[in-house]
């Protein structure tokens, strides 16, 4: 591995020496004559937790590689820019087709040079089919070509369809392979698509398709990364023994890297030692990986011998910077800083020259170690090679400091990096913050993180990426004192690079409930809904309460409504005071929805505000949802006031809808008071429905149900002078009935 790979290496491995540490003094900072020649150096943000960049996938097979001609005809690339710029530029339309014709037929060449110029991959499938239709011989390599671009794009499902019609496409001159499917399944891999790749891979043995070695490590790849571990060792065996596909170097190194990343680092040393059994040798890659998955389990001693043993396994096999730092790292975590310093030695006097991430870990170390007399050694100049301390270096002298609650010495430590160029991130504003809340010194925090959101150091890209836990003391102290517009303007600029974070939500959304600004908190109850996070009963409650008391009731309803989706069950009392409000202010159709989620999770409903809400419905005409809500009360066995509904409803000259609410009451054997029967029966007749007016007046004499004399004698006379003959002789007996039987008054 050359220096420049090493170097860009160490870019993304170098900030996990940034914890909290023991520091020098601003005294030996000053003293020190490297301090004095600090140089600008550049970002190393991010020390990563596994040896990620050295993986890479395999390479293209020669056939890929064939696909671009290093000396293609100047003519036939200029046709194939021709056609591509045509393509990028318009869109895709049998007016197209027909400005493209005259430029075919078109060569191998042309064809593929066009394909990799179009940007869209849907404009690239169209060209695809154009120039079948053309008379181009497609050929195995531009189905897959094809594939991959489909693939790469992550148009999955085109690229699916794709792959299985290309046997039709071709007329079976193009067989499935396992090239094409390995294409796919790695696309879905990609994607994070785990069952999506498994389903290509069974697709793919149900048409006698054999998977290769690369099918497997594709999997193998996914599978790892979601922790799927137990499949793994069942396709280890099926790939074994089921199709008797032997695993290559690439196949150990993704299946050693995999189970270190799980925290199985015994799993991952049983197949590096496995790698013997199918003449696979372990290279620097593999013996970097799994010496950094036992430093991690904390087997350092083991990883040390493994390290030693390289040059054992193959004379030009010999440790990097990489596996050197990866062991000083094993034993700066486990507190023996002589070991790390004897590696360290051992290193350099193997002419491997430390890069800054070996220098920011074995100074954390020294530093966690209180072996602040190494560090000056460690600073200087050693064997010619001087150490330009960067941002992870500062910070690590900053936080020990802040430990000490020595904030003299931690500002000189800061304002040195100003002095000298380096660049303030957001980790080092965060450690400064954080110590200075925790000692009380709020006003000195609030102005720092005034420096932070107005010079945007939480937005820069080349800055750590910034913790947003770490602000959570000064932004508890801001939304304490009226100030969370403060809080949040800083907390929204950590939401565009930072993790988010359930107590910084929660602190921002109570102090805005506190200051009156339910609006505004509800505004980042969406925004941490959006990101996945669930917020407490206490968020919900205090959202709910507040909205409601500044009458914005159908936030309120919005608010209870993802209350729900995030599994909190909301006290009876909020459902019933939003409905109230619903109601109050004529709001049908959301307090209809209310109704609903309330039933639906046996909430059981007030009686009057159910009665209140079905009236409100009919009252707006939205007749059909209301007869809907009132069979779903009566079918989770609640009731409503039907009374005072058919009362409502006569009274609003809706006789027809009071008629068949009556009829919904006598068949769920609901007591109605004859008053209200003969406002219903008289209502249904002074509308002309002589027909509906006699079926209700025989259900109620069905039910028992007597009306009085004087309703009977409208009724007849009604159904007389409508020539309604047998109806007014079947009202006529049973009005003589009632008289003989009956005192007429009694019904007054």
């Amino acid at each position: 591995m050359g220096r420049r790979q090493i170097l860009g290496d160490s870019r993304r491995y170098s900030r996990s020496g940034g914890g909290s540490v023991i520091a020098l003094s601003s005294t030996k900072l000053k003293a020190n004559p490297t301090f004095r020649q600090f140089k600008v150096p550049h970002s190393t943000s991010v020390f990563p937790p596994t040896l990620k960049h050295l993986f890479q996938k395999p390479p293209l097979t020669s056939t890929a590689a064939a696909a671009t001609p290093q000396n293609a005809n100047p003519v036939k690339t200029k046709k194939a820019q021709t056609i591509s710029a045509l393509i990028n530029t318009t869109p895709w339309s049998a007016q197209l087709e027909a400005r493209l014709s005259p430029l075919s037929p078109l060569s191998q060449t042309t064809f593929f040079q066009t394909l990799r110029r179009i940007k869209t991959p849907s404009k690239a499938l169209h060209f695809f089919n154009w120039a079948h239709r053309s008379g181009f011989p497609h050929n195995p390599h531009s189905y897959f070509m094809m594939l991959e671009i489909l693939g790469r794009a992550r148009h999955l499902n085109p690229a699916r369809n794709f792959l299985l019609s290309i046997p039709s496409k071709s007329g079976n001159a193009v067989p499935l392979t396992d090239k094409l499917f390995n294409s796919l399944i790695r696309s879905y891999a990609d994607a994070g698509l785990l069952q999506e790749s498994v389903k290509v891979f069974v697709a793919m043995k149900s048409m006698a398709i054999s998977p290769s070695t690369v099918t497997f490590n594709s999997l193998f790849l996914i599978l790892l990364k979601r922790g799927r571990v137990g499949k793994v060792f069942q396709l280890y065996d099926e790939m074994l023994k089921t199709f008797g596909v032997k695993p290559d170097s690439y196949t150990f190194n993704v299946l050693i890297r995999g189970f270190c990343k799980n925290s199985m680092v015994d799993e991952a040393f049983r197949f590096f030692r496995e790698m013997d059994t199918f003449a696979c040798e372990p290279d620097l890659v593999t013996y970097n990986t799994i010496v950094d998955g036992l430093c991690r389990a904390g087997k350092v001693d083991i990883a040390r011998n493994v390290m030693n043993g390289m040059h054992k396994k193959c004379e030009s096999l010999r440790p990097n910077v990489v596996s050197y730092t990866t062991l000083i790292r094993g034993y700066c975590g486990k507190g023996e800083i002589e070991e790390a310093l004897d590696v360290l030695k051992e290193m350099v006097g193997k002419g491997i020259k430390p890069n800054h991430i070996t220098y920011n870990t074995i100074i954390k170390g020294l530093c966690e170690a209180q072996r602040l007399d190494m560090v000056k050694e460690v600073l200087g100049d050693e064997d010619g090679v001087r150490f330009v301390p960067d941002s992870c270096t500062f910070n690590t002298f900053l936080s020990a400091h802040c430990d000490r609650e020595s904030f003299d010495e931690a500002f000189n430590v800061f304002e040195k990096m100003k002095e000298l160029k380096v660049e303030q991130d957001s980790a080092t504003y965060s450690i400064l913050i954080r110590a200075l809340c925790n000692k009380g010194s709020f006003d000195k925090a609030e102005e720092l993180l005034d420096e932070v959101y107005e010079q945007e150091i939480l937005l820069r890209d080349k800055s750590s990426t910034p913790l947003t836990a770490s602000y959570n003391p000064v932004f508890k102290h801001l939304c304490a004192n009226g100030k969370t517009k403060k809080a949040e303007r800083v907390f929204r600029q950590l939401m565009r690079r930072g993790k988010p974070d359930p107590l910084a939500f929660e602190t921002l959304i109570l102090g805005q409930c506190r200051e009156g600004a339910f609006e505004d908190g509800h505004k980042l109850l969406i925004l941490m809904l959006r990101r996945d996070l669930v917020p407490s009963m206490k968020i919900y409650e205090s959202l709910i309460d507040g909205l409601l008391r500044e009458g914005e009731v159908t936030l309120a309803l919005d608010t209870l409504e993802r209350m729900l989706r995030s599994s909190h069950l909301p006290r009876t009392s909020a459902f019933h005071r939003i409905l109230m409000e619903l109601n109050g202010k004529g709001c049908a159709s959301e307090s209809a929805d209310l109704m609903m989620l309330m039933l639906n999770n046996e909430i059981r409903p007030n009686i009057n505000l159910s009665t209140n809400a079905v009236c409100l419905l009919f009252k707006t005409r939205m007749k059909e949802r209301a007869f809907e809500l009132v069979k779903s009360v009566y079918e989770r066995g609640f009731v409503v006031n039907i009374g005072d509904v058919i009362s409502f409803l006569c009274k609003d000259k809706q006789f027809l809808e009071a008629s068949e609410l009556l009829g919904f009451s006598l068949k769920n054997e609901q007591n109605v008071d004859v008053e209200v029967c003969v406002a219903v029966v008289t209502g249904v007749c002074e509308a002309g429905q002589l027909t509906e007016a006699f079926s209700l007046y025989y259900e109620l004499l069905e039910k028992g149900i007597q009306l009085p004399v004087s309703c009977l004698e409208e009724l007849r006379n009604e159904f007389e002078a409508q020539g309604k003959l047998k109806e007014a002789e079947f009202v006529a007996k049973r009005l003589l009935h009632a008289s003989n039987t009956l005192n007429p008054e009694s019904y007054i």
